[in-house]
């Protein structure tokens, strides 16, 4: 592989090199001892099971044609049949012994040649001579001519059996010297195995040190170098093409972590000089607030004054000059009480208004049960003239908030769904929640004259009203202060347009912290109207 091939490879592929030359590496030495045992058991099996055995029977074919001749011999001397014993039982050593030399011996074609001849040498000296000679010496004597050629016969049949136990000795020897030179190989080929295995994986390690390790430790002395705050030591990208890569990557992460440096510092400046300005700002806004906080606790006084004066000298005009005005003139004199009457509810509904998040902005634990328990006393009058019905859960969570600006929350919603009741029935208003994602789901329904859905935002706008104020009092300021409140809390409120039968309004109001959500009791308590 070219240099250039090399740098292509990442640290995967330079595993996988290392484990391919590993498994490459074990193979051939597996496949060299795989031959050299190989060989070896061979030419052991050849050995014990063959080239000895055959000069172990050769040795027995030896002895079965002596074992022959002597029998032969010893009758021929004494003419006592019973030792010819010895020659039938070497007839039949031999031909087994044949046999099985025989089959030790088929893939030697110069040791079965040998075989014959020995076989066919004996067969002749049995045909030619023992047979004869053993008959002429039952019949009487034989001659001492006869007798010494036989034994000359039986001198060639030893001559070839010591030339084929040579030959077996030969073979033996070189068996044996191939044995041990396999054996020598294969001893030689083991230590080299554990030579080279050692070697080679040192040789591995020092490779994957140089090729992934070193570019790995020099990736991490300097992404240290960077993290210690030296952002302008380079990350340098040598070693497999992966760590190339992330040391790219990381030197241009530098260099961006650079660049927003810069640009945060010049941020910081900007901000220190906003900063400087916003707390200007702030200066001015409190002594605003202060003025304007001033400005409205005058205004409502000086407002109410006038109309207060206004409104008593108009009812002393009506109570004086009552006998003499007419009845438009009492008329014109109630409206201008009415009015003025109705100027002071709107001014204290306004300052009510502006002081939501501003004067009232306690942070406390409120239990919303209590707060609303205190409600409806509080409204236990309307409730009782207007023959309303209140069902509320038995507990109601705690949470973190103004508690007047809650009160206030309650008594707008539940005061409202008793004003907008519908004539033809009592009132039925129903409080329920719920946990939810944003914290408390609070809902507040009643059998009233409902609120149309294209009304649904306009309602908790301020000074909007739906009705006539001869048909239902009030400034428009109710609902808008209750959206004002909900929201200082960090909830929302809406109309659920979705319900039918009256009016429902919902809002959420945030969990307060290390605040659980208790499990809101399904079973809830009313307050009737005609209760004492």
């Amino acid at each position: 592989m070219s240099e250039r091939g090399w740098r292509r490879l990442t640290v995967q592929g330079w595993f996988v090199v290392v484990l391919v030359a590993i498994t490459i590496l074990i193979a051939v030495c597996a496949g060299i001892g795989a031959i050299t045992l190989d060989r070896t058991n061979r030419l052991s099996d050849q050995l014990t099971t063959r080239v000895s055995p055959a000069s172990i029977e050769s040795a027995q074919l030896q002895k079965a044609l002596i074992d022959q001749e002597t029998g032969v011999r010893g009758f021929l001397l004494t003419g006592d049949r019973s030792l010819l014993q010895p020659y039938d039982d070497g007839v039949a050593a031999e031909r087994h012994s044949r046999r099985q030399l025989a089959g030790l011996v088929s893939d030697r074609p110069d040791l079965l040649a040998g075989l014959d001849a020995i076989s066919a040498r004996a067969e002749a000296w049995r045909s030619d001579y023992a047979g004869p000679l053993t008959r002429e010496r039952a019949d009487g004597s034989v001659s001492s001519g006869a007798v010494e050629e036989g034994k000359q016969a039986f001198d060639e049949i030893r001559a070839l059996l010591e030339r084929q136990n040579d030959r077996l000795a030969d073979l033996r020897a070189r068996v044996q010297e191939q044995l041990d030179q396999a054996e020598r190989t294969r001893n030689l080929a083991f230590v080299a195995m554990l030579v080279v295995f050692p070697v080679a994986a040192l040789a591995m390690a020092v490779l994957l040190r140089r090729a992934v390790g070193r570019p790995l430790d020099e990736l991490r002395t300097a992404s240290r170098h960077i993290t210690a705050g030296d952002f302008d030591h380079a990350i340098p990208a040598r070693g497999p093409a992966d760590i190339r890569e992330v040391a790219r990557d990381v030197d241009l992460m530098r260099l961006k972590i650079v660049e927003a440096l810069g640009e945060s510092h010049r941020r910081q400046v900007l901000l220190r000089e906003q900063a400087a300005d916003l707390d200007a700002q702030a200066v001015e806004l409190r002594r605003s607030n202060a003025e304007l906080e001033q400005f409205a606790y005058v205004a409502s006084h000086d407002l109410q004054e006038p109309l207060r004066k206004v409104a008593t000298f108009c009812q002393l005009l009506e109570k004086r000059y009552g006998e003499v005005l007419d009845e438009r003139g009492t008329q014109y004199i109630r409206f201008a009480v009415d009015g003025a009457t109705r100027m002071q509810v709107l001014i204290n509904d306004l300052l009510s208004f502006s002081r939501v998040g501003r004067v009232y902005d306690d942070r406390c634990p409120v239990d919303l049960g209590e707060t609303l328990e205190k409600v409806i006393d509080d409204l236990s009058a309307a409730v009782e003239e207007s023959g309303a019905r209140v069902e509320r859960p038995a507990e109601l969570p705690s949470v973190v908030g103004d508690p007047t600006m809650l009160g206030l929350l309650w008594q707008n919603l539940v005061s409202n769904a008793i004003k907008f009741r519908d004539p033809g029935r009592a009132p039925v208003i129903r409080i329920g929640c719920e946990p939810a994602e944003e914290g408390w789901l609070f809902s507040v329904e009643d059998n009233g004259i409902g609120i149309e859905a294209e009304f649904a935002d306009k309602v908790f706008v301020i000074f909007q009203r739906l009705h006539s104020r001869e048909a239902y009092s009030g400034t428009g300021i109710g609902l808008a202060m209750c959206k004002k409140i909900v929201e200082n809390h960090g909830g929302r409120i809406w109309l659920d347009t979705a319900y039918a039968g009256g009016a429902r309004l919902c809002f959420t109001l945030p969990t307060g912290p290390h605040q659980p959500r208790p499990q809101i009791a399904a079973a809830g308590t009313d307050h009737e109207g005609n209760s004492s």
